[in-house]
């Protein structure tokens, strides 16, 4: 056992990141014998409109011991399967991004690549064609995985639309249940030790003073343990990802419900639609560069489709990240980590992938540096490789209607992301590289979603029989078709399975 252990934690800041945190300490560090303490206050407002997650978020229920069902009811929660982009090519176009696999390698020789040489050929259909989640999302279905032997049924893979309020609200009560200390008030000052800068302790606005050995940011933009009191230093992105503004507001759900969140390209940036059991979040993120705020405001409420339900609220953000995750003895997460908006829902994401990182190099109070370093390098990677993937929606579009998208196409693409595009265009490869969140098929998606085609195929599909590739891509298509058939609506199944109306309010 070391002989300086971590023996209190302090959390400042609730929200979805606070309490994810304080969740996941209490779950995790039960045996350390650790004080939890999450200080927030009721005063402050938590940002709220990250309410689209991705796959790993149903690991992270689980590994909590959450039942699914619960929680979805709980948090009024939807099921997602994809994202769906509209517009963003160009105008009237729209494709998939799916979860889970596409098709299946032949030999060893990858999907994408015979489906390349076929697509050439004019002998292959659209991508989405052989993913289950996408055909499914586009016709309104959702089931959970089932037994069923050598069926793609077994392997659905899906994440959650909830309310990101509900979340951290269900979250909390999970916390405090297993000892985290919920502390009401406001912190007025960050003492740092005047040997080495470590965060010594903090001063709420009551005057009590708390002490910890590690403490963990999650007070948003404002970032005040990181930024405000150790000048950490923030890394400036809105080069790459112009956008810096973002309303948004719910409204009255019609309808059938979807099983995918829409983004819709608008003039001067894109709209998010995200389906709840009990109405739909919507948001404008945009660029104050090519349109005013009162025009993005008319914009949004005008697209709706029926009332609001709140007057849309408006942030301001810039895009990019703090230049170091963990300094000394604090910890960033969520908003105060960075921002590099909703577009892949990836917001939540990084959340829980900081916690994970966090866990994986879990210090004592030597706090070794190359435990942060390292930890501060694979973060810096994970973000960078976000970055790139959401930049290349923007700068790879065909619109000439509107300056926003001819300057987005005129954006210079950072090295990494370079590299990756011009690996594509040679054979349509995409090769992962270490951490990094997407796999290869979500690049393949985009990449021909938004119509980057390469000037050939992997030479290695040309190992397989011209005629078996035909009659793969023909079974694929057809046994993704027929697992789509046999689910339900994605309306059915929640209320059959888990409405949020069916239990009372937490």
């Amino acid at each position: 056992m070391s002989d300086k252990p971590i023996t209190s934690i302090a959390i400042v800041g609730g929200g979805t990141a606070g309490w994810m945190a304080a969740a996941s300490f209490a779950r995790f560090l039960k045996g350390l014998n650790c004080r939890i303490q999450l200080i927030e206050s009721d005063e402050i407002g938590t940002v709220g409109v990250g309410e689209a997650t991705i796959p790993p978020i149903m690991e992270f229920i689980r590994a909590l011991g959450i039942d699914e069902t619960e929680l979805i009811r709980h948090t009024k929660a939807t099921f997602k399967l994809a994202i769906r982009f509209q517009d963003w090519t160009r105008i009237g176009h729209s494709y998939f991004h799916p979860f889970g696999e596409t098709g299946f390698d032949m030999e060893g020789v990858p999907f994408m690549a015979y489906w390349q040489r076929m697509r050439g050929q004019g002998q292959a259909g659209r991508l989405e064609a052989y993913s289950m989640q996408a055909v499914a999302a586009e016709r309104g279905k959702f089931m959970r995985p089932v037994r069923s032997p050598n069926s793609p049924l077994e392997k659905i893979t899906y994440a959650l639309h909830f309310d990101a309020s509900l979340f951290a609200r269900y979250l909390r009560s999970y916390a405090e249940a297993r000892g985290v200390i919920r502390t009401e008030g406001k912190v007025r000052n960050v003492t740092l030790r005047p040997q080495g800068g470590f965060i010594d302790r903090l001063t709420l606005a009551s005057g009590e003073e708390i002490a910890a050995d590690l403490y963990i940011d999650c007070t948003g933009f404002r970032g005040l343990l990181i930024e405000e009191a150790m000048k950490t230093g923030y890394e400036d992105w809105s080069r790459w990802l112009p956008c810096n503004r973002a309303l948004a507001v719910p409204c009255e759900r019609t309808g059938p419900l979807s099983s995918y969140t829409l983004a819709i390209a608008r003039d001067a940036g894109w709209q998010w639609r995200i389906p709840l059991q009990h109405r739909v979040g919507n948001g404008y993120v945009y660029c104050s560069d090519f349109i005013d705020d009162v025009a993005a405001r008319e914009t949004l409420l005008a697209s709706l489709e029926s009332k609001p339900l709140a007057d849309p609220i408006q942030l301001r953000f810039t895009t990019g990240r703090r230049k170091k995750f963990w300094n000394k003895n604090c910890v960033t997460l969520g908003l105060a980590s960075g921002f590099l908006e909703p577009l892949e829902s990836t917001s939540i994401h990084l959340i829980q992938r900081g916690i994970a990182m966090l866990f994986q190099m879990f210090p004592d109070n030597n706090f070794e540096p190359a435990d942060i370093e390292r930890y501060n390098r694979l973060f810096a990677f994970e973000y960078e490789r976000v970055r790139d993937f959401l930049l290349l929606h923007y700068t790879t579009n065909e619109r000439e209607d509107t300056a926003f998208w001819r300057h987005c196409r005129s954006i210079p693409h950072p090295d990494s992301l370079k590299e990756k595009i011009e690996l594509f265009r040679g054979y349509g490869r995409v090769m992962r590289e270490e951490s990094e969140l997407f796999p290869v098929q979500s690049w393949h998606y985009i990449f021909a979603g938004q119509n980057v085609v390469p000037r050939g195929y992997d030479p290695m599909a040309d190992t397989l029989d011209p005629k078996a590739i035909k009659a793969n891509l023909d079974n694929i298509r057809t046994v993704t078709a027929r697992c789509a058939d046999a689910m339900p609506s994605h309306e059915a199944f929640i209320e059959k399975n888990c409405s949020a109306f069916s239990v009372p309010e937490v």
